[in-house]
């Protein structure tokens, strides 16, 4: 599985309806888009394979998994992992 950096960027509601091109154009690059009104976020534009992640990870989420049975790619993630590490 390949592990990409996330980059994101806040905009407000008004100015990604005027530039909706150019953020739909970010989003496909991988870039994720906070929408924002009066300060909060209200919702995220993302691209097909960034959409894809989430719904892998949320249906991740509500697995049980023994340790014994888990998938190669887990135990992978697992051992990679770097914990205690700054970004």
């Amino acid at each position: 599985m390949e592990v990409v950096a996330l980059t994101e960027k806040t905009v407000t509601a008004s100015e990604f309806a005027r530039n909706f091109g150019r953020y739909r154009d970010e989003a496909a690059a991988g870039d994720v888009v906070n929408v924002t009104i009066r300060g909060r976020v209200i919702g995220g534009f993302l691209s097909a394979r960034r959409l894809e992640d989430y719904r892998r990870l949320k249906r991740r989420e509500r697995e049980n998994l023994v340790v014994g049975e888990l998938p190669d790619d887990v135990i992978d993630d697992i051992e990679a992992a770097e914990y205690n590490k700054s970004p």
